[in-house]
């Protein structure tokens, strides 16, 4: 709980997003859906980038 404090509410829930769009590529790559499990699994990192220049803009302008 106390690393929840430290990352922020928001961010960890935009992890635990990541985390469970992962999964669910995951899952469909093994089922047999390989283009549509490579097309969501790409969704992981964008969003992880789309937060990390978020933070670069959050910090650049205090």
């Amino acid at each position: 709980m106390d690393y929840i404090k430290k990352i922020g509410l928001h961010n960890a829930l935009i992890l635990l997003l990541c985390l469970c769009i992962i999964i669910f590529a995951e899952y469909l790559f093994l089922t047999g859906n390989e283009l549509h499990g490579i097309f969501l699994g790409l969704w992981a990192p964008t969003i992880i980038g789309v937060m990390i220049f978020f933070k670069l803009i959050d910090n650049g302008s205090k």
